[in-house]
């Protein structure tokens, strides 16, 4: 039998996994990391009901879901290349190569690098490593932690390093450059806040948040806001100051923090030094989508989804026959939205697989997809609808030239 291949065992790889072996096909996950998961692994956070979300938890639940269903799950295994040759796709890993009808892309998402001045240094890591090793591992980074750069990612893991009784000395801004731009920019970096406050404990951050609706009140926000920050989780977020440096000898030892006007612009004169044995840096996440490149995928850019994204529709099918994509490489959302896409991603391989009787659980799988999206705790593009809308629009421009063609 021919089974449909699915690359990375993330929320929405497993969950389509899930659904297409309900559907009685043959199913095989090939990932790169030793356990499956992905980004579900690190995530650990309180619900608006009280209750937690355990990324740990989930990933145990989709995983012996899935091979309850007997689905195949091959770990330790990179793809190198993927390619169409006649009717079928072509997956070259390390130890083998496989053929399918039907492969999905679901190979979620990578940071963005940030440079700092002594970043080569040992104890120095990207945010997401930290989230591993501490929810995952279950191993400390260190004692005591400097955050550079702040997001929705920066500021959630913040809150699970803070649960796990790391000190964070502070959330700060990265030195302003050609690189880092908006992520420098006080302002700016307050606008994509506003849209996280409500994860702040602090009812006066929460309260407050909602007198920033207008430029003159972010302008006179960012002018007065405090030098040492504004606390959550007990944890200094700092929008007026930047790391220029980060020093040590053989290790991490600290790093130099000046104070920033609301421009971002160094004030001479300010810097300061912080004692911290590891440092994090934080410049967001991207959609990991080589694999669709290769494959010969067309791509836009859309900012509001975090970067280039391969061209889909709302079905999760690609514009090549037999190609479909799922989860982050569609734009950086939650894992509940990569679930639910998975799900739709998993019916659509379904009934081009000839099972019939599908198309009323794909219409009401995209819902549920919308629901989930309207319904995220967190947002990590506030306009990601908007990104969503220019992709499908993008598409109909792609069906209506396809169309012509024919017909010509």
């Amino acid at each position: 039998m021919n089974k449909a291949i699915i690359i990375g065992a993330g929320p929405a790889g497993l969950s389509a996994a899930i659904t297409c072996a309900q559907k009685g096909l043959g199913v095989l996950i090939l990932d790169e990391y030793m356990k499956p998961g992905g980004r579900l692994l690190g995530q650990l956070y309180e619900e608006p009901d009280g209750s937690w979300w355990n990324g740990v938890k989930e990933s145990h639940n989709l995983y012996n879901q899935a091979i309850e269903l007997g689905v195949q799950i091959q770990l330790h295994t990179s793809v190198n290349n993927i390619e169409k040759i006649d009717r079928e796709w072509m997956v070259y890993t390390e130890k083998e190569t496989i053929q399918t009808n039907h492969l999905l892309i679901a190979t979620g998402a990578a940071e963005s690098p940030v440079p700092v001045p002594g970043w080569t240094l040992p104890g120095v890591m990207s945010v997401g490593a930290a989230q591993v090793m501490t929810n995952v591992h279950r191993v400390k980074p260190g004692e005591r932690g400097v955050i550079i750069g702040i997001n929705v990612l920066s500021s959630a893991i913040a809150m699970e390093l803070k649960l796990a009784e790391i000190d964070v000395a502070c959330l700060t801004l990265p030195k302003m450059n050609e690189l880092t731009l908006d992520a420098a920019h006080p302002k700016k970096v307050m606008n994509s806040l506003l849209h996280v406050s409500h994860m702040a404990p602090s009812p006066l951050v929460k309260f407050g948040s909602k007198f920033m609706k207008n430029e003159f009140m972010k302008n006179i926000g960012v002018t007065f806001y405090p030098k040492n920050g504004v606390k959550m989780w007990d944890i200094p977020i700092q929008l007026r100051k930047a790391v220029i440096e980060i020093y040590g000898d053989a290790q991490v030892e600290g790093v130099l923090l000046a104070t920033v006007d609301k421009n971002g612009e160094v004030i001479k004169g300010s810097e300061e030094r912080i004692a911290a044995d590891f440092v994090c840096i934080a410049g967001g996440l991207y959609p990991l989508a080589e694999l669709a490149a290769v494959a010969g995928c067309p791509f836009y850019l859309v900012e509001e989804l975090g970067g280039y994204v391969p061209l889909h529709n709302d079905r999760m099918e690609t514009t090549l026959d037999g190609l479909y994509v799922a989860g982050n490489i569609t734009g950086i959302e939650g894992a509940k939205v990569a679930a639910a896409q998975g799900v739709t991603a998993g019916l659509s391989i379904a009934h081009h697989s000839g099972v019939e009787g599908v198309e009323a659980e794909i219409t009401e799988s995209i819902r549920a997809i919308e629901d989930k999206r309207d319904n995220a705790y967190i947002q990590f593009h506030p306009d990601v609808k908007k990104g969503k809308e220019i992709i499908q629009e993008k598409w109909g421009e792609y069906e209506k030239s396809a169309n012509d063609f024919l017909f010509k």
